[in-house]
């Protein structure tokens, strides 16, 4: 049915149990799994909502940030490993978190995208935002939502 799934992580209790469940369905597909951490980059300007700090230190956060997301995936790939699962672990760079979704699920050829919802509505979701709402939006490959 489906031969290689990916997973969005952010580390949250939430998203660990969209990874277990990712993890027990790839095991009984035989599939392989994609698990993709989404790591911002540093807010540039005042606009933005930063406090201007000096280039080193921006790279010095944005490096931590990678590492920790590192962190996350990797995590992933030693579940996986425990259930016979084949996990690539995967980070992407980018604001947009709902866009880097669908375009690392397209560059790595998934044919199924799993993630967690925390179904948030009304005002909170306005404020908020949705990225799962926006997957589902603008993905063409099929979208699993945990909450």
């Amino acid at each position: 049915m489906y031969q290689r799934i990916l997973v969005a992580t952010d580390g949250s209790p939430l998203s660990k149990k969209a990874v277990n469940s990712a993890i027990s369905l790839a095991a009984s597909l035989g599939a392989e799994l994609v698990a993709l951490k989404v790591v911002p980059r540093y807010p540039q300007s005042y606009f933005e909502g930063s406090i201007p700090l000096a280039k080193e230190d921006v790279e010095r956060v944005e490096k931590q940030w990678a590492e920790d997301a590192q962190t996350v995936v990797d995590a992933v790939k030693t579940a996986g490993a425990a259930k016979n699962v084949k996990v690539k672990p995967v980070l992407a760079k980018s604001d947009l978190v709902s866009d880097a979704l669908i375009a690392a699920a397209k560059k790595h050829k998934c044919d199924l995208i799993v993630m967690a919802s925390h179904g948030r509505k009304g005002i909170k979701r306005l404020l908020l935002g949705s990225e799962t709402q926006q997957v589902l939006t603008h993905s063409h490959i099929p979208v699993l939502v945990l909450r």
